[in-house]
């Protein structure tokens, strides 16, 4: 195993640190670490992130980048990639707290609206008795599974309290509308859970449609990012058609500096990091159902505290139509 300089140590220490950091952040830490500017000296930036991952798997660890899908920003941060017993030792979170999570990113990925929030009344309203329920579906009525003391107890002065201390370390954030919507660290970590409950993807990154735009037809089931779409139609031969059912796109052009916004902040695959492979092929015409599971209390215990397995998510991800009242 070759040995990381401390220049690569400081990188890990930072994101590990503070969490996940804006592009524009890290790229501050690297020029001050290495001395070189990330944006004239792409190469090597490439050459650390790799050499950083090529070591961090051994321990089952990685540097992985996405969007934040409320701003568009490019966001890095250092996931743990194998759920067991031991990783969940590492959150600081109670049972109760980690229910009251598990409801919240639920609720936010069945939006078939893909509105990727949810009121702090709704949030603060989300019963832990249901979550706990719906994780014993093999119960008959007659013997009803046993609502742990700590979730019937569990206060909305202890929601709210929770509900700050989730936003201030990155699982959930507060939008500009005074919403709760997800993190850095959720978008970061949760990519193998959003593919595993069908979460729709968006048509042109291939990322969990989380906060999207809808197809306008309503039995197409196509969702695209703000700033995927802002990007592909700034694409001179591009139409405002849907890509999926060839419909007319109602888009409002932004101003020209948020179009130019988008380009020099995509991430290369390398910085994608050298783990995440994509798995394209078979999942490639894989019809996805239109009932979303939920996720597993092994899933979300092990999230909250390191987070979740790689995986890239299926360019044919479908929503159900708007309509629809199933998920609920």
């Amino acid at each position: 195993m070759a040995v990381l300089s401390w220049k690569h140590h400081t990188l890990i220490q930072a994101l590990i640190a503070r969490g996940p950091l804006k592009e524009k952040e890290f790229h501050s830490i690297f020029t001050g670490v290495t001395g070189k500017n990330p944006g004239n000296n792409k190469q090597l930036f490439d050459e650390y992130l790799l050499a950083i991952n090529k070591e961090l798997s051994y321990v089952h660890f990685e540097l992985r980048a996405c969007r934040d899908q409320y701003d568009g920003q490019v966001c890095y941060g250092v996931v743990n990639n194998i759920a067991d017993e031991q990783s969940k030792l590492g959150t600081k979170y109670s049972v109760p707290q980690i229910a009251f999570y598990k409801g919240i990113i639920e609720a936010i990925a069945q939006d078939v609206t893909a509105q990727g929030t949810i009121s702090n009344i709704e949030a603060l309203n989300i019963r832990l008795e249901t979550q706990m329920l719906n994780g014993s579906e093999a119960q008959s009525e007659s013997n009803p599974p046993d609502i742990p003391l700590a979730l019937r107890n569990f206060t909305m002065c202890q929601k709210e309290k929770t509900l700050d201390e989730l936003i201030q370390d990155k699982w959930l954030c507060s939008t500009t509308d005074h919403k709760i919507g997800l993190g850095t660290r959720s978008l970061l970590d949760l990519r193998s859970w959003f593919r595993n409950a069908d979460v729709p993807s968006c048509q042109v990154c291939n990322e969990a449609g989380i906060k999207a735009e809808l197809c306008s037809s309503e039995s197409c089931m196509v969702r695209i990012h703000q700033y995927c779409l802002r990007k592909m139609i700034s694409r001179k031969t591009r139409e405002k058609v849907c890509p999926g059912c060839g419909n007319q796109w109602p888009y409002q052009a932004p101003k020209r500096e948020a179009i130019e916004e988008v380009g020099p902040s995509e991430p290369s695959q390398s910085q994608l990091a050298a783990g995440c492979r994509r798995n394209e092929g078979s999942e490639g015409s894989k019809k996805k159902k239109s009932k979303m599971s939920r996720p597993s209390h092994t899933d979300t215990n092990r999230t909250i505290s390191q987070p979740s397995q790689t995986t890239c998510l299926s360019s044919d991800s479908r929503r159900v139509t708007r309509s629809s009242s199933g998920l609920r």
